[in-house]
């Protein structure tokens, strides 16, 4: 506001409802938000004032009720409470007390009852847990115990049912997984191994059916398929491969009902998909075909029906579509039409409909 700096703020909605909740690092300076999680009737997050570093807060939206939950790494360091899920009454996060590394912890929204899970890579060295994702009653990440490099982990929030799901890449190189989706009772995601590059990989949370949904990009060369978004029992992403370059694609969790959906801009280049939404069964999208620049773009699964919505800034330019976000039959975005700058447009899927 000018005079707080950034800090946590809370509206219903109206003007005179909309307040300053706490001055967490007091005066001009910022208090650095992040990494909120919902448990019950209240909120936690991580935020810094200059007494404590940045550590774990909890907010019921009163200023009394915003307080310090635990200085994890004590005095003025950090403890850097990251990547929060709730499950049931307790929370898990990553954070580092200065002792055993960063490493998995977990909370019931007291601070005597936070503290470290699991230290997975033993003693002062970082497992780092993150990617956090919840699947029914079990959570899964990406962590490294020192030995097997960076892999997939799951926690049923017990230290003995923390354990390393499946090592991807063998021994101590890293398939890092990352971009975890849930669809149905299986977990899509982005993981590699030395002989097929970063692909789509799938789990249900067991050993067995943690596995390689395709080889996109045939090889050692990788895909890398991001951007993930379900809509039904489809999910969508972006994915290059030697043919077509980065492109939209589509899987139903098996490697034939895994295939391109449209080659936008045609040839290897790639159409670099990015910003991938659903309304529904439509999913929108930026992309580049070469004639109009990056622009947006829709799609029903199906080649026919992925056209462009609008050249905004007409001709070869793209117009900076940024920020989008869907609510009800329309997508908001920050968009530059070439006359008005970047501003507010919205689209319910149509050119008429664009404005």
């Amino acid at each position: 506001d000018g005079v707080t700096g950034m800090e946590l703020w809370k509206s219903d909605g109206t003007l005179a409802g909309t307040v300053l909740v706490k001055d967490i690092n007091p005066g001009a300076g910022n208090s650095f938000l992040l990494n909120f999680v919902l448990m019950g009737t209240n909120i936690y997050f991580q935020a810094y004032d200059p007494t404590n570093g940045s550590e774990l807060w909890k907010s019921d939206g009163t200023t009394s009720g915003t307080v310090l939950l635990k200085d994890i790494n004590t005095g003025v360091a950090n403890g850097n409470p990251n990547y929060l899920v709730s499950i049931g009454s307790n929370f898990f996060f990553s954070a580092n007390d200065g002792i055993g590394g960063n490493e998995l912890w977990k909370s019931d929204g007291t601070s005597s009852g936070t503290l470290m899970l699991k230290d997975i890579n033993p003693g002062v060295s970082n497992s780092n847990p993150s990617n956090l994702v919840v699947m029914g009653t079990d959570f899964y990440f990406t962590s490294s115990d020192g030995v097997n490099g960076s892999e997939l982990w799951k926690s049923d929030g017990t230290t003995s049912g923390t354990i390393m799901l499946k090592d991807i890449c063998i021994g101590s190189c890293n398939s890092s997984p990352s971009g975890f989706v849930v669809m149905g009772t299986t977990i899509y995601f982005n993981a590699g191994d030395i002989s097929t590059g970063l692909e789509l990989w799938k789990t249900d949370g067991t050993l067995v059916g943690t596995s390689l949904v395709k080889d996109i990009y045939s090889g050692p060369s990788s895909s890398n398929p991001n951007g993930f978004i379900v809509v039904g029992s489809t999910l969508y992403f972006s994915a290059g491969d030697f043919l077509n370059g980065d492109e939209l694609w589509k899987s139903d969790g098996t490697s034939s009902g895994t295939t391109l959906v449209k080659d936008i801009n045609s040839g290897s280049t790639g159409s670099n998909i990015k910003d991938i939404s659903a309304i529904g069964s439509t999913i929108y999208f930026t992309a580049d075909d070469f004639l109009n620049g990056a622009e947006l773009w829709k799609s029903d699964g199906t080649s026919s029906g992925t056209t462009l919505v609008k050249d905004i800034y007409p001709g070869f330019i793209p117009s900076f579509i940024v920020e989008t976000i869907t609510m009800g039959s329309n997508i908001y975005f920050r968009a530059d039409d070439g006359i008005n700058g970047p501003e507010l447009c919205k689209s319910y899927g149509s050119t008429l409909g664009t404005v």
